[in-house]
């Protein structure tokens, strides 16, 4: 599995953006996202695999946190289509600006 067919997934997005706001147990995800416990951990379980998520024990619980340096890749691969869309983005502007202009 590729890392875009990894977060293309709804539920691994959803997991993803709840990290995003610090390190969660399985059961604070459960909670967070009224997902069933066999999911979420499927779903760490996949996301662990692939580097987009880490754990560490604490306790009883384990805590899974992002791995920022794993979305950097996508960060890469994105960077040719910012710039497409940057051009797009200034023509309109300066079309909007001939018109208004008119």
């Amino acid at each position: 599995m590729d890392l875009f067919s990894v977060v293309a997934e709804p539920n691994r997005r959803a997991l993803l953006a709840a990290l995003r706001d610090g390190d969660r147990s399985v059961g604070a995800l459960v909670d967070e996202l009224s997902l069933s416990q066999p999911m979420v951990s499927k779903h760490l379980g996949v996301l662990r695999a692939h580097r987009f998520v880490e754990s560490r024990a604490r306790a009883q619980q384990r805590l899974y946190r992002l791995r920022p340096d794993r979305f950097h890749e996508l960060d890469e691969w994105l960077e040719p289509y910012r710039a497409v869309w940057a051009s797009r983005l200034d023509a309109l502007e300066a079309r909007l600006d001939r018109m208004e202009d008119e």
